[in-house]
C-alpha cells in the first residue's frame, strides 16, 4: 500500500526513476479496485459504481502516466517510449517487456539509482 500512496504523492512527478516494485504495486492496487468497482457496478446494476469507476480512472490517469514515464527512465530509455503502447497489439507487448527488465545499475542520465535513494514515505 506504501508504494500506491509514494505513487499518488508524487502525482505529477515526471522526473526520476521508479523501481519494478513501485510500478507494479501501483499496478496492481490500481487493477484490483477497477475489479471491486467494476463487480459493484455489475452486480447492482447502478449508475453510481460506474461513475465512481469513470472518476477514479481519471483520477490516477496522471499518477499512471508518470509512473510509467518513470519506469522507462529507470529501464534507460526517455519516457516518450511509452508511446509505443499506441501501435496495435505489438507496441502493449513491446512496453510490457520494457516494464519487466530490470533498470540500469547505478545512476543514469535520468538521476540515481531508485535502490539506493532512501524511500520518502
Amino acid at each position: 500500500m506504501n508504494w500506491y500512496l509514494a505513487v499518488l504523492k508524487n502525482y505529477v512527478g515526471f522526473s526520476g526513476r521508479a523501481r519494478r516494485t513501485e510500478y507494479w504495486m501501483f499496478t496492481l492496487f490500481n487493477a484490483i479496485i477497477f475489479i471491486v468497482l467494476a463487480i459493484l457496478a455489475a452486480i447492482t446494476r447502478s449508475w453510481f459504481f460506474w461513475v465512481l469507476y469513470g472518476l477514479y480512472g481519471l483520477g490516477v490517469l496522471i499518477p499512471s502516466l508518470a509512473v510509467t514515464w518513470r519506469r522507462m527512465q529507470d529501464t534507460g530509455r526517455h519516457g516518450l517510449w511509452i508511446l509505443l503502447g499506441l501501435i496495435p497489439f505489438v507496441g502493449g507487448i513491446i512496453l510490457l517487456i520494457f516494464m519487466i527488465l530490470p533498470g540500469t545499475p547505478g545512476a543514469n542520465e535520468f538521476g540515481p539509482e531508485p535502490a539506493a535513494v532512501p524511500a520518502a514515505v
